[in-house]
């Protein structure tokens, strides 16, 4: 096929910065603008010195974009920024959006959630939840694509097979879950500064992450009910990566064996999902830098109980890579294409 002209808006954060590395060896995508609002005028190498032998693209408004001959737009805006623009965008360009703004199918949610209305319910209606594994027929068909959090990637790719399965009780779910800095973004702020995380672990979004909205809605929604989840993050002093651990209630015959055996066959033909083998647990230093999904499971010394541990690099499965993925998915290209690669490690 011929190269999709391609334009990402906010490419001057950590999430725009990771797409044009990975963009840069996928061999049907041309980058033909990348906006920066608060940077235009920049050379993205200047903004990011690492991209300065790959693109000499200068960063324009969004305003300046012209969308006449794009095929795609990714979309890596704050939340609350992107509807308007998103609306604004000719119906012949295919979006993928990186913020939460489509990801929450009822208006009401999104208010309650985010604090204010919707600004482009037309729009929304036409979103699909860009979870590759779980939801890529609706994804193939889509024109607009919401690319999942990060969080609920790690935790959504473990447990909703199970669930569909009826092997966990879905109501019952305890998750804590780690994440690198980078998770917060590249804007300054007091509480992601290196003194202020360094050599400690800090619980935040206590009893109310707005990524819950968005598990929630897929988990009730595998389950055919409404349900709620217990869910924690944590801030840890890296800069990369998610560990996710859910702690579960099997159903009545289940054990650590049967959903291990349930994950293993959901995920065979899945080239970023991985099952540990039964009774060992991941790492984030073995999907650092990839677009991986690594899940371990492991009977709980209580009977009725196992634990599911999940580990992601959120700037890539979490965030970028899952958007190639997803672009791929769009365009019928194989999943894998642009996003082949094996953990940096050390």
């Amino acid at each position: 096929m011929s190269s999709l002209c391609t334009v990402i808006l906010g490419a001057s954060g950590y999430t725009g910065a990771e797409l044009l590395r990975w963009l840069l060896n996928h061999p049907h995508v041309e980058v033909v603008a990348l906006t920066g609002d608060s940077q235009a005028g920049k050379p993205i190498g200047e903004v990011y010195p690492h991209l300065a032998s790959a693109y000499s693209h200068t960063l324009i408004s969004h305003e300046a974009v012209d969308y006449k001959n794009v095929d795609l737009v990714f979309c890596c805006l704050p939340h609350g920024t992107t509807q308007e623009i998103l609306a604004k965008v000719p119906s012949h360009v295919r979006i993928v959006d990186l913020s939460a703004d489509f990801r929450l199918h009822h208006l009401e949610s999104y208010h309650e959630w985010y604090g204010h209305a919707h600004r482009a319910p037309e729009l929304q209606k036409d979103a699909v939840y860009g979870l590759s594994e779980i939801h890529a027929e609706a994804i193939r068909r889509a024109r607009l694509v919401a690319n999942p959090g990060c969080y609920p990637t790690s935790i959504l790719l473990a447990v909703l097979p199970l669930i569909k399965a009826g092997q966990i009780e879905p109501d019952r779910l305890i998750i804590d879950s780690m994440s690198g800095v980078s998770g917060a973004g590249r804007k300054a702020v007091q509480s992601s500064l290196f003194t202020e995380v360094n050599e400690g672990v800090k619980a935040y979004g206590v009893g109310g992450h707005r990524h819950v909205a968005e598990m929630e809605q897929e988990v009730s929604n595998a389950a055919g009910k409404p349900l709620h989840i217990s869910f924690t993050p944590h801030l840890v002093p890296m800069n990369r990566g998610i560990s996710s651990t859910i702690h579960t209630h099997v159903t009545k015959g289940n054990k650590a064996a049967e959903l291990h055996a349930t994950l293993s066959n959901f995920y065979a033909n899945a080239p970023f999902v991985h099952i540990m083998p039964l009774g060992t647990v991941p790492s984030t230093a073995e999907v650092r830098g990839t677009n991986q999904c690594r899940i371990g499971v492991v009977d709980d010394r209580r009977s009725g109980k196992a634990i599911l541990v999940s580990v992601i690099d959120n700037l890539v499965k979490g965030a970028s890579g899952q958007a190639i993925q997803n672009m791929n998915i769009m365009f019928g290209l194989p999943e894998t294409t642009g996003l082949n690669a094996v953990a940096v490690f050390p």
